[in-house]
């Protein structure tokens, strides 16, 4: 718990860091993907730490190209 604890504190920390120049320099669009990456990396940090089964990206990509790859396939037989 500790982990999950410093993973937090040093989200905040790198919140307090960045988010300052970014409202400072009116950089709306930016701060949305700097929080979005953050909270992305954060979850993710977190859930390693818990022990959770976080699955490979890979799998999404044979999801999306194994009927494609198999409709060329079949196409060019």
């Amino acid at each position: 718990m500790w982990a999950v604890a410093g993973i937090l504190a040093i989200a905040i920390v790198i919140i307090l860091i960045e988010v300052p120049r970014l409202l400072q320099r009116k950089m709306h669009k930016e701060l949305w993907v700097f929080f979005t990456l953050l909270a992305a990396g954060t979850g993710l940090s977190i859930a390693l730490e818990l022990h959770w089964n976080i699955p490979s990206p890979l799998y999404l990509m044979i999801a999306i190209y194994k009927p494609i790859s198999t409709l060329i396939y079949g196409l060019l037989k």
